[in-house]
């Protein structure tokens, strides 16, 4: 049998020409490249964001490719890295949810690192290698049948991003083995920072960008590397996603452009969280009721949303990275917030006896979903002191895409991320940004919008 890998570079070279690539998913990989340059911007207000700056500044100058949202540039690996990390650190990017993938993390920082070095790289054909990508990223990671122990979407997002690469490359089916396998041969992460709750998590995200560059630069000049990287004897389904199951997966390329089947994040919180926050605005909304009238919330969910978000709140010292992925707390901020928003990771928010004694309320209860990687349906459940008990069943959680945010939700999510970055961006130089975002397909060079996540420095 030959190698899935083999697969995937055929699918990449029948669309090697951006025009192969179908409008759906062009539109699709566009709302996405909007989506998450936003996230990016904002994620540069991380803590640890000028630390991880200062350290790749030290691993070498150059002037490849931007830190977006700033006047700093690095070498393309380096821009790569901190730019992912700044896309995953507040758990703002979009989700593959039956992969359980956030592919734009990895893909977009290391394609547009490596297209800004190259240059002369046309909007439509960064849109169409992003699709691609995709493709690569998510039938990878939707062959799993276990538990996530590795960190999927940093190890699956570097083999799709190395795709996308191959692609504005225009590399031979040679140098895309060779690029796989350089990849594979780099991947690591493990689930062990996102039970901890450390920066980390977004870290191994921006570890996955750079690798994929990296093996990217080494392949386009001759370095070789191991082809059997997915079903070879010490290849990905046998180490790190044991008993997997490809075969649907991979049937769905060509036929299915994962790219349209992405979830956006309406929360800056961990995608399982999603449903305890959107049932509850629901409810509250519906049904006019406040946190002091609430005597319980019980989330009836799939295991992975245990898992990945049924954790106690810390009353003293709780790290941000911690409480993005903590749903009682999350439900708590809700109920006395009316939603979750950049601004809910505030410590005295975080340390509010109030939220405390709320997210004492809060319970998840597994239900008989055989799948591991499901994170839907979720059933919401909200009773009240007075007695009355209300629920709400999500077959599809809010920002999925049978369950979609509007076009004006995604601008807004925009506009607030853009406000919420290190360097502000001016109201004029994001409505100007959002339009250029929007007609990114059209651009002859992506350089052009790269420029406008530079803010202008004021004058002392």
């Amino acid at each position: 049998m030959r190698d899935r890998i083999e697969l995937l570079i055929d699918h990449l070279q029948a669309h090697m020409a951006a025009t192969a690539v179908p409008d759906e998913a062009i539109v699709a990989a566009n709302v996405f490249v909007f989506d998450s340059l936003g996230v990016a911007l904002s994620g540069a207000s991380h803590p640890d964001s000028a630390k991880l700056l200062a350290a790749a500044s030290g691993w070498g100058q150059g002037s490849d490719a931007h830190v977006w949202g700033s006047q700093a540039t690095l070498p393309a690996p380096s821009a790569a890295l901190v730019n992912a990390f700044h896309i995953h650190n507040q758990e703002f990017d979009c989700v593959h949810e039956r992969a359980v993938v956030h592919p734009m993390a990895v893909i977009l920082a290391a394609l547009l690192a490596y297209a800004e070095r190259k240059k002369n790289v046309s909007g439509h054909q960064l849109l169409a290698a992003i699709a691609l990508a995709v493709d690569v990223s998510t039938v990878i990671g939707m062959s799993a049948t276990k538990p996530i122990r590795y960190f999927r979407p940093a190890q699956c997002g570097a083999m799709g991003a190395a795709a996308g690469m191959c692609v504005l490359g225009n590399f031979n089916r040679q140098q895309m083995r060779d690029a796989f396998g350089i990849t594979y041969s780099q991947l690591a992460g493990t689930m062990q920072a996102h039970v901890e709750g450390t920066p980390t998590l977004a870290l191994q995200v921006g570890f996955a960008a750079r690798a994929a560059v990296s093996a990217v630069d080494l392949a386009a000049v001759g370095f070789s590397g191991p082809h059997y990287v997915l079903d070879g004897q010490y290849g990905y389904f046998a180490l790190f996603e044991q008993d997997a199951r490809p075969d649907s997966a991979f049937a769905e390329l060509g036929n299915i452009w994962q790219i349209t089947k992405v979830s956006h994040k309406p929360y800056p919180t961990g995608r399982a969280a999603h449903g305890g926050i959107a049932g509850l605005i629901h409810l509250m909304s519906k049904h006019k009721f406040n946190a002091d009238d609430v005597r319980a919330v019980t989330l009836t969910a799939p295991p992975l949303i245990r898992q990945l978000v049924d954790r106690p709140m810390l009353a003293a010292d709780m790290p941000i990275s911690y409480a993005r992925l903590c749903l009682p707390y999350l439900a708590a901020v809700t109920l006395v917030n009316g939603t979750v928003g950049l601004d809910a990771y505030t410590p005295p928010l975080m340390s509010n006896a109030k939220i405390v004694a709320l997210a004492n309320l809060v319970k998840i209860m597994p239900d008989d979903n055989q799948n591991v990687n499901a994170l839907a349906p979720q059933h919401l459940t909200v009773a009240l002191t007075d007695g009355r008990v209300f629920h709400h069943a999500m077959a599809d959680v809010y920002g999925a895409p049978l369950s979609p945010m509007t076009r004006e939700a995604q601008v807004a999510k925009f506009i607030d991320c853009c406000r919420h970055a290190p360097m502000s961006l001016t109201d004029d130089a994001i409505g100007k940004l959002v339009r250029q975002l929007d007609d990114l397909a059209a651009m002859e060079d992506i350089a052009g919008v790269i420029s406008l996540t530079i803010p202008i420095p004021t004058s002392a």
